[in-house]
């Protein structure tokens, strides 16, 4: 019984950490590939104009 609620805390634990990890970190990717995009298309005018398509891509 006590490896059973053992193994269930466990399990919640790790699922939230998981979670958690997976939220703080996708912002992370979309600041870096709209940035990587943004040096890509030095051939726009502006920089907000490149950062706005970019992101506009990335969000979809």
């Amino acid at each position: 019984m006590k490896n059973k609620i053992l193994t269930i805390i466990s399990a919640i634990v790790i699922i939230t950490i998981l979670f958690l990890a997976r939220t703080i970190y996708s912002e992370h990717n979309l600041k870096k590939a709209i940035s990587a995009c943004v040096l890509g298309k030095k051939q726009t005018h502006s920089i907000e104009e490149a950062k706005q398509i970019c992101a506009d891509k990335f969000k979809k």
